[in-house]
C-alpha cells in the first residue's frame, strides 16, 4: 500500500481505490441530468469517479467523496466519526498558514482568450426544474490583508460565455467583503478553485459559523491544520489573487460592485426575486432565483492531465457532511465558552440536512448547571445563523439516533416551560419558511429550541431501568443469533445494546 496523501483530490482518490471506496464509471456519462440521477441514486454509497464525460474528453467528474461520515473520518485519519468535530475544533484552534509557491499544477494551461466557461468544464445540470448548469462545487477564495484567506461555495450560474452571477447569503463573509470593496468603489478580485484538496473542502462547507471562524480569519490555515500540512497557494495570472495550487481548475476573475445581475434568464424576464426556479437546494426544496453580483472571468486554468470536476449535490449526504463537521464544531466551542464542562457532545442528525437543526448533549453535575442548557440554546442560534431547531438532551440520550432523541422529548420536555420560540431573527434566506416583504425573502423567520432535559433535582424519577447482559452464545449457534437479530430494527438494535 502507497503511503496516504490528502493534499490533492487526486491522490485522495488514489487513497480510496486502496480502501475500496470508490467506484470507477467507465461508460459515456451526460453531464446533463446523468451524472446527478447516478449520484442521487447512490446516495450514502461509495465515492463515484466518471471518467467518460460526454462531449468533454478531456475532463473527470468525481461526486460522493464525502457522502459517509465514516469516509469524511477515515480521509482525515479519525477512528470514529463522532471524534471529526474535536479535530476540527483543534484546526481552528491551531491553524497552519497557507503556503505561497511560484508554479502550480493547476496553471499548466491557461486561457485568456475567447474565455467559455461552460464550453471548457463539464458543469452539470441537475434537474428539469434547473436555470441552467449552476456550479456549486466550486470554492470561492478571497483574500487580502484584512480578510485572511476566505474559502466559501457559492452558487454561481454562467449566463455568459465569461460572466456569471455569484450568489451568497446575507451576513456571511462575502457580504462583508463586498461592502468593503463597494465603499471604496471597486472591483473584489477573487478566485473559483475546483477540486481543491478534501481539507478545503471541508473547511469551505463548513462557512457560516460566524463566532468560531469571525470575518477575516485565514480559513486555509485552518484548512491546513486538518491535513496536517500547509495548503500551497499562488498567485492569481490575471487578477490580483491567489488560487490553489492542488486545484483541477481554476477561474480567475472580479466582482465589480456597481452591477447587480439575475440569476436566471426567467427571473429577468418577470422582474420577481425569488420566483423563479432555481435548483435543488440544501433545505430540501427546489432554491429560487435571486439578483446578485455578477462575476466576470478573465482567465481559465487547469491541468492537462484530464482535470476533474467535483459536483456535490446540496440535498444530499455529502452536502450534509461538507456542511456538518466545522459547523458541529463551532456550536460545541460556544456552548463550552458558556460554562465549561457542562456539554458533552453535539450532533447534526441526518434529518436536519447538515446544518439546519443541531442535538446538544449535556451532564448536569450540580444544582446550579440547571439553566445553562438554555442558554446554550441562544448561543448554538448565535454561532450558526443556519439553525433552525436547537434541542438538549442530557447525558444518557443517544443524539446519534434519531428515536432516542425523539424519546427525550415526548418523556422529558414540558410544552409550557420547555419549548423555547426565538421570534423574527435573522436566519437563512433560502428557506421557504423565512419571512417575505413584498416579493423579496428577507431571510427573517423565527427559531425553536426544546429543553428536554430532566431538571437536576428529579433525575431520580427518570431512572432507565437496564436488563441483565445477555452471553446469548450459551444457548444459540452464531447462525441462528445472526438469523434472530435480523428480524430488529435498528432502534431495537440500540435498544439491545444499552440493555433498557
Amino acid at each position: 500500500m502507497s503511503q496516504k496523501n490528502i493534499m490533492s483530490v487526486r491522490s485522495t482518490i488514489e487513497f480510496l481505490k486502496e480502501q475500496n471506496e470508490i467506484l470507477t464509471v467507465k461508460a459515456e456519462v451526460d453531464p446533463i441530468y446523468e451524472i446527478s440521477g447516478i449520484t442521487k441514486a447512490l446516495d450514502g454509497g461509495p465515492a463515484l469517479l466518471f471518467e467518460n464525460i460526454k462531449s468533454y474528453p478531456n475532463a473527470r467528474i468525481v461526486s460522493n467523496v464525502f457522502s459517509t461520515r465514516e469516509r469524511v473520518a477515515k480521509i482525515f485519519d479519525v477512528t470514529d466519526h463522532k471524534r471529526m468535530k474535536f479535530k476540527a475544533l483543534e484546526a481552528i484552534n491551531n491553524p497552519i498558514p497557507a503556503k505561497v509557491v511560484d508554479s502550480a499544477p493547476c496553471q499548466e494551461n491557461i486561457i485568456t482568450e475567447d474565455i467559455d466557461v461552460l464550453n471548457a468544464i463539464p458543469v452539470i445540470k441537475h434537474t428539469e426544474d434547473d436555470a441552467g448548469r449552476i456550479l456549486g462545487g466550486g470554492v470561492v477564495l478571497v483574500s487580502g490583508p484584512e480578510i485572511g484567506h476566505d474559502i466559501t461555495f457559492k452558487r454561481i450560474h454562467f449566463r455568459g460565455k465569461d460572466w456569471a452571477s455569484l450568489g451568497f447569503d446575507l451576513g456571511t463573509h462575502l457580504e462583508y467583503h463586498l461592502l468593503r470593496a463597494s465603499q471604496q468603489k471597486g472591483r473584489l478580485p477573487l478566485t473559483i478553485n475546483i477540486c481543491p484538496s478534501p481539507a478545503v473542502w471541508l473547511t469551505a462547507g463548513g462557512g457560516g459559523v460566524l463566532l468560531a471562524i469571525p470575518a477575516g480569519t485565514d480559513e486555509l490555515a485552518i484548512a491546513g491544520a486538518l491535513q496536517g500540512s500547509p495548503v500551497e497557494i499562488y498567485r492569481a495570472k490575471t487578477v490580483d489573487a491567489y488560487a490553489i495550487a492542488s486545484a483541477e481548475w481554476v477561474i480567475e476573475g472580479y466582482i465589480d460592485t456597481d452591477e447587480l445581475v439575475w440569476e436566471s434568464s426567467d427571473a429577468e424576464e418577470t422582474g420577481q426575486i425569488g420566483k423563479a426556479t432555481f435548483f435543488p437546494e440544501f433545505t430540501g426544496y427546489v432554491g429560487r432565483a435571486w439578483k446578485t453580483y455578477k462575476f466576470q472571468a478573465t482567465a481559465i486554468t487547469h491541468r492537462k492531465d484530464k482535470p476533474i470536476f467535483h459536483t456535490p449535490l446540496a440535498h444530499s449526504t455529502e452536502g450534509f457532511y461538507l456542511c456538518q463537521t466545522i459547523r458541529e464544531a463551532g456550536v460545541y466551542d460556544a456552548c463550552n465558552r458558556i460554562y465549561p464542562g457542562l456539554v458533552i457532545d453535539v450532533n447534526m442528525l441526518d434529518a436536519f440536512g447538515g446544518n439546519t437543526g443541531i442535538v446538544i448533549q449535556v451532564r448536569k453535575r450540580r444544582r446550579r448547571d440547571e439553566g445553562y442548557q438554555r442558554n446554550m440554546v441562544e448561543a448554538a442560534f448565535a454561532a450558526c445563523p443556519f439553525l433552525r431547531l436547537v434541542i438538549v438532551v442530557d447525558e444518557d440520550i443517544n443524539i446519534y439516533n434519531a428515536e432516542d432523541v425523539l424519546f427525550a422529548i415526548n418523556s422529558r420536555m414540558n410544552p409550557i416551560a420547555d419549548l423555547m420560540i426565538v421570534s423574527e431573527v435573522r436566519g437563512d434566506p433560502t428557506s421557504p419558511m423565512g419571512r417575505t416583504e413584498g416579493a423579496e425573502r428577507t431571510g427573517i423567520s423565527s427559531k425553536m429550541g426544546i429543553d428536554a432535559t430532566v431538571p437536576y433535582g428529579q433525575k431520580w424519577l427518570f431512572t432507565r431501568s437496564r436488563y441483565a447482559d445477555a452471553d446469548l452464545s450459551k444457548w444459540l449457534t452464531s447462525e441462528e443469533i445472526a438469523w434472530a437479530r435480523a428480524f430488529q430494527s435498528e432502534y431495537a438494535r440500540f435498544f439491545a445494546e444499552i440493555r433498557t
